[in-house]
Parts: structure tokens; C-alpha cells; sequence
């Protein structure tokens, strides 16, 4: 690794031991220091502001409706900055842990309408429709670390490093980078609630993967968004940025994207490879409706990572195939030979909005819209 490495990040620099002094600090037991998260007005980057409570909810209906700068955050304007949080889940805090949490909010403007960044709401009406389908969602967020100066961490600062091949699931300190990161994240996701499923390098160096699901309905979309806050507020601790770029390094390099695996009741029983095919077949009709809603420029980030390269299809077409990654729509080998479970949805953006791939994947293969 580079000996310049993060020399001119701040937060790499300060003492966290520090800070344990003032944790450990008694507090009473009924006072609650929560952190609200919020998406802001890019529809990619996390807000989050702290406000004491002096009751331990047990609801996000218990929480207090609370308000911020739209207009520091690309949702208001200046005259009229007023937005408003809704508390839609808690989760436990594992910076602060205790009786502390994270609190998933939805946003809205002045006149009680939906932000434009908030896709919550409209999602959680297309689930709700779905719920006798009872459907599953598994994805899987690829990632990459960057030094402060954005380079991938670890490359060397005046070329790159060898040819893809030996870093994927990689071990070894000239393969991988930033396990410590890796391991935090996995770790405070448990702790928080988060339904994380498993992790593993990746493709190219300095780019990783986890895994979120299976979980039903709108907690995919909770799940994630929180997952995403605490990688980027642990990453934050060591003074390094994550970034959900979907094709942080032009070239020979792989993307990153957000798989989504996608099951329902029907799927999952015996005969289910039949209900697989029907959606593939109904996806195949409404690809570009589907590109659209599958990153947050509706298809431009995913114009640079989709082109049938690099474990890609071709942004421009619609294939579907069993075992191959190189489709829009893969159905494992196993699920193939079992006849029945999911189909994997390759084709959202590491940076997509969750709740946007999930509300157009049910509006297509549940309600046929």
C-alpha cells in the first residue's frame, strides 16, 4: 500500500481512542439519543441529524415527526426550507449502542406531499397490493473504496494494479484492501437489525460486496438504506470514502452493481420454475421502463457499467439465461435444477434507490401493469 496512503484525510488522522472516555459517560436510564437518516434531494447520499428522547420507543409510530434544511440538502427552496421527517424503522446503535438507535425516515415537503427523492412511499402502496404473493427480495450491493483523493484504495497513485483475475473472494494483503472496514460494517449491521446476509470481495481491488435478504416487501428497501449508512459512517471512521459509483474506474475493470434476487410465494413451491419464466417473459416487455427506474438518472449511471462487458449485459437489450452472467435476468443453476426459488435481476445500479427497483419489478410481475 501506497506510504502516502490517506495523508490527507482528517478523520484518519484524529484519536478515536478519545472519544471512548466520553461514550462510556452514565447517562439515565430513560433518555435515548437518536439519529434520524434520511435520503436527500440526489436520491444517493444519507443525511442524518441526533435529537434526545426521554422514553425508549418501541415503534417508529412513537417517534416525533421532526424537520430540517430542505434547501442544504437539494429538496427546498431557501423561502420555504421546511421538510419534514417521518420515523418509518428503528434500529439499534451500534456506535453509541445502549438503549440508542437509528431511525429510517421518509421525507416530505411543507404541503404533506412526498419529496421527489421519496420513493417509500409509492413502493410501500405497490406492496402492499402484493402482499398474498408474499415476495422476497435479496440484494446485493457492490461497493468500492476510495482514498480521499477518490483514487481506488490501494492502487498504486501513478498506474494500477495487475489485470482482474486473483482478487475476487481474495485473501492476502496484495489482493484485498480494508477488511477492518468490511468486518465493522458486517458486524454493526447484525448488531443494528439489519437482515445482512453475508459479504465477500470482489472483482476488481478495492471493490466489495454484501448481501441484504431475503426480506419481505418494503423492508428491503429499510434494510439497505441503512445498511448503506452505516458503510458510509464507518468508513467515515477510518478516513476513507465508499462509494456506490457504478463504474468508479473507466476501462477493464468491472462496475458495481445492486443484484436483485426476487421470489414469491408461488416461485418458491414446487412448480415454481414455471412462475420464474412468466415473469421473465412479462420483465422482457418493459425493459426500459425498468432501466429507467433502476439508477438515480434513470439509465445514465448504468449507461457506463451495462454494456455487455464485464459481467454485463447490453443496456440496450433484454436476455435472460440460466447461470449466465452476462443476462439481464439470471436463474441459477440450482433453482434451474430444483425447478423452483428466484430469479436474480442483474441489472440495478449499485446506486439505485431499492424501493424504486422493488415498486417496478411488482408493478411488472404481480400486477401487470
Amino acid at each position: 500500500m501506497h506510504s502516502s496512503i490517506l495523508e490527507d484525510s482528517p478523520n484518519a488522522r484524529i484519536n478515536k481512542t478519545i472519544l471512548d472516555r466520553y461514550l462510556a459517560l452514565p447517562l439515565e436510564d430513560n433518555i435515548v439519543q437518536a439519529t434520524y437518516v434520511w435520503i436527500d434531494g440526489t436520491g444517493e447520499d444519507l443525511r442524518c441529524k441526533d435529537r434526545t428522547l426521554d422514553f425508549i420507543p418501541s415503534s417508529p409510530k412513537e417517534l416525533p415527526v421532526w424537520n430540517y434544511d430542505g434547501s442544504s440538502c437539494y429538496q427546498a427552496e431557501g423561502s420555504n426550507s421546511d421538510t419534514y421527517l417521518y420515523p418509518v424503522a428503528i434500529y439499534k446503535d451500534p456506535f453509541r449502542r445502549g438503549n440508542n438507535i437509528l431511525v429510517m425516515c421518509d421525507t416530505y415537503k411543507f404541503d404533506g406531499t412526498p419529496t421527489a427523492t421519496n420513493k417509500r412511499k409509492s413502493c410501500l402502496e405497490i406492496v402492499n397490493k402484493c402482499l398474498d404473493e408474499q415476495p422476497w427480495f435479496g440484494i446485493e450491493q457492490e461497493y468500492t473504496f476510495l482514498d480521499f483523493d477518490g483514487y481506488p484504495l490501494g492502487w498504486p497513485k501513478n498506474g494500477f494494479p495487475g489485470p482482474q483475475g486473483p482478487y475476487y473472494c481474495g485473501v492476502g494483503a496484495n489482493k484485498v484492501y480494508a477488511r477492518d472496514i468490511v468486518d465493522a460494517h458486517y458486524r454493526a449491521c447484525l448488531y443494528a437489525g439489519v437482515k445482512v446476509s453475508g459479504t465477500n470481495a470482489e472483482v476488481m481491488p478495492a471493490q466489495w460486496e454484501f448481501q441484504v435478504g431475503p426480506c419481505l416487501g418494503i423492508s428491503i428497501g429499510d434494510d439497505l438504506w441503512m445498511s448503506r449508512f452505516l458503510l458510509h459512517r464507518i468508513a467515515e471512521e477510518f478516513g476513507i470514502v465508499a462509494t456506490l459509483d457504478p463504474k468508479p474506474m473507466p476501462g477493464d475493470w468491472n462496475g458495481a452493481g445492486a443484484h436483485t434476487n426476487v421470489s414469491t410465494k408461488a416461485m418458491r413451491e414446487d412448480g415454481g420454475i414455471r412462475e420464474i419464466e412468466k415473469a421473465v417473459a412479462k420483465l422482457s416487455t418493459c425493459h426500459e421502463r425498468h432501466i429507467r427506474a433502476y439508477d438515480p438518472k434513470q439509465g445514465q449511471d448504468n449507461a457506463r457499467r451495462l454494456t455487455g462487458k464485464h459481467e454485463t449485459s447490453s443496456i440496450n437489450d433484454f436476455s435472460a439465461g440460466v447461470a449466465n452472467r452476462g443476462c439481464s435476468i439470471r436463474i441459477p443453476r440450482g433453482v434451474n435444477d430444483d425447478g423452483k426459488g428466484y430469479f436474480e435481476d442483474r441489472r440495478p445500479s449499485s446506486n439505485c434507490d431499492p424501493y424504486s427497483v422493488v415498486e417496478a419489478i411488482l408493478r411488472t410481475i404481480c400486477l401487470d401493469e
